[in-house]
């Protein structure tokens, strides 16, 4: 079959282009067979398929899709799953523009076949082929160094050079060698990846591969040879064009996929192919069939490693990055943690962080692992509360297919991934008791056994636990398992609520202002004494979360250019400036004021506990002697 395409309207308006080839692009694109120039046209807009009689059109995910014109029919190519289309001779292909399209006139046409073929060998008779070699000596020897050769290289560009210089000492007649292989993106197309000529290594243009012997390769799955060309073949083009006198070509599959066709020329007179230089090729074919099928394995492989490894790259850098960025800390209590990781980041003990929620328990334990000699491997945290008890055992430990229902194949566990690295568990007081044993014996063991398997691995995973609860009261209430606290506490770090390291208020919320105004591209000059005073004076009960929010929201809500004042902070904060007013000591010395507000917040107290003197000692933070003593100062 043949296509041709008249450009009716659009840049090219005028333009034919024909072509018996299996497969061709267009679009704007250079590298296309059927180059367009309008703009709304896409780089790669769709392909052509010849297969057989038929003739079909499929759309290449291009911006502005394609349309066929049958008659008064307008077919829209499917644009969700990109299906085929079949051309019929006198359509119109609109492509592009909906309303001002690029229209190419189809005319669909017969070739003649004016190609003869000598020989055609399905690969199917491979077995036979090679059988019949057997019984020649030199033939076999011939093949077994050809096979050595190409078992060498799984690096592509090298395989096809150990082909092409296979091929050549294999066919003594062959003067010029093509190797086209299959898209792996684009399966419909063809691409030329290798041109030789024998006693040139580099320098050989692309060489055309005859389209006759090209279609016959793949339809059939055979190798086919052409003899006489000039004499006997007909003046088809590609063969005219390159004064080839005999040519061969044989396909490269995969099972029952052509990957690609090789094809080699007798470009001088004297001496064709014979039908045994055929068999030999197709059975060299084979071999470099199989290496090729390799080869381009291994080459994905690399690809996918060389991408993970690029994303792990980032992954750890982007942590590595929270680590440094995240820890803001001048305070004597925040200090204390400081001195604590660096004591213990180094060893392998569990270390177990508490501390109220908000607080900053999985910054912390991202310092411990990559301030640590683990911090090339990786850091994986799970939040035991926010799995279901059914599921959370498999995202630890892992399971084999069938191991329940939906298990349609094996999954690795958190524990696995993390091997050699660190195992972040937050809030694992939330952990099933059911599950608590089975964490127990692998903290013990230094094994894990995944859902429905009879083998257990060993894994290197150091264990990083947090929790907002008091764990000492969750056992005593027969929440938590005894044995695992003691394992899980081995070196505890207690962090402290915000309101009791206030110093560190005003730099956490210089960071997070930077922070958010970097990210929402926001110029905000700075945040004003009256509010630092405020944020320095609320009890904060999210912690460092809590700050982080109340930043983020006051750099959307401040004009461009302006302060952080008073009236943008939340009405909960701004509270803290209600009451100063409401306690308005009068001006005097600093001893004289202090003691106005204290008296006034003795008073407060025990209106709120009714009189009691130990509820209100508690909440205040003294003892109950102490209260006695404030008391008898102010006459009270």
């Amino acid at each position: 079959m043949t296509i041709r395409f008249e450009v009716i309207q659009g840049a090219d308006a005028g333009l034919v282009f024909e072509s018996d080839a299996l497969s061709l692009s267009l679009g704007r694109s250079p590298d296309n067979e059927l180059i367009l120039a309008d703009q709304h046209i896409s780089g790669r807009h769709g392909r052509v398929v010849l297969n057989g009689d038929v003739v079909s059109y499929r759309d290449l995910d291009s911006t502005n899709g394609s349309a066929v014109q049958r008659g008064e029919q307008l077919i829209l190519v499917d644009e969700t799953v990109r299906s085929q289309t079949v051309l019929h001779d006198g359509d119109r292909l609109l492509l592009g523009d909906r309303e001002h399209p690029t229209v190419l006139a189809v005319s669909i046409g017969r070739t003649i076949e004016k190609t003869r073929f000598v020989a055609v060998k399905p690969v199917s008779q491979i077995d036979e082929l090679q059988g019949r070699v057997e019984t020649d000596a030199d033939s076999l020897a011939q093949l077994y160094r050809v096979q050595q050769q190409l078992t060498q290289d799984l690096d592509l560009p090298q395989l096809l050079d150990r082909i092409a210089l296979a091929v050549f000492e294999l066919t003594t007649k062959a003067t010029h060698l093509t190797i086209v292989l299959r898209d792996d993106e684009d399966g419909d197309r063809f691409v030329p990846v290798l041109a030789r000529e024998r006693g040139k290594e580099s320098g050989v243009e692309s060489i055309p591969i005859s389209q006759s012997l090209f279609r016959k390769v793949v339809k059939e799955r055979s190798a086919v040879l052409a003899a006489n060309a000039l004499e006997d073949l007909g003046h088809t083009e590609s063969l005219m064009g390159a004064n080839i006198l005999s040519s061969m070509a044989v396909p490269l599959w995969k099972g029952d996929e052509v990957i690609g066709v090789l094809q080699v020329d007798n470009r001088a007179s004297p001496g064709i192919f014979r039908e045994r230089d055929l068999e030999m090729l197709t059975i060299a074919a084979g071999q470099a069939s199989l290496s090729l099928a390799n080869a381009r394995l291994y080459q994905k492989l690399k690809l996918a490693e060389e991408r993970l490894r690029k994303e792990n790259v980032y992954l750890r850098g982007r942590e590595q990055e929270r680590r440094f960025r995240g820890i803001i800390g001048e305070s004597p209590a925040m200090k204390q943690v400081f001195t604590q990781l660096a004591r213990v980041v180094d060893t392998r003990v569990t270390v177990l962080i508490e501390g109220e929620t908000g607080t900053g328990k999985e910054l912390i334990a991202s310092a411990v692992h990559y301030q640590s000699k683990r911090s090339d491997k990786l850091f994986v945290a799970q939040n035991c509360a926010a799995v279901p008890e059914n599921l959370l055992e498999s995202e630890l430990f892992g399971h084999r297919k069938g191991a329940f229902t939906g298990a349609d194949q094996d999954k690795k566990g958190l524990f696995e991934l993390a091997d050699g690295g660190t195992l972040f568990l937050d809030e694992v007081a939330e952990m099933p008791l059911q599950l608590q044993s089975k964490l127990l014996r692998v903290l013990q063991e230094g094994e894990v056994r995944p859902l429905g398997s009879t083998v257990s691995r060993k894994a290197d995973v150091r264990i990083v636990a947090a929790t907002n609860r008091d764990l000492e009261r969750e056992v005593s209430e027969g929440r938590f398992r005894e044995d695992l606290f003691y394992r899980l506490r081995v070196f505890p770090i207690v962090l402290p609520p915000l309101r009791d390291r206030r110093e560190d208020i005003p730099p956490l919320a210089s960071h997070f202002l930077q922070k958010y105004t970097q990210e929402y591209c926001k110029d905000i000059k700075g945040i004003s004494q009256a509010v630092r005073e405020l944020l320095a004076s609320y009890s904060w009960p999210g912690n460092v979360r809590e700050l982080e929010n109340e930043m983020q929201r006051i750099v959307i809500q401040v004009d461009p250019g302006g302060f952080v004042l008073p009236e943008h902070l939340s009405p909960k904060i701004r509270q803290v400036e209600t009451l100063l007013d409401r306690i308005a000591p009068k001006k005097g010395t600093l001893k004289e004021m202090m003691a106005q507000v204290e008296r006034w917040i003795l008073v407060e107290a025990l209106r709120d506990h009714g009189g009691n003197k130990s509820a209100t000692a508690k909440t205040l933070g003294i003892t109950r002697e102490g209260l006695h003593k404030k008391l008898n100062k102010y006459g009270m």
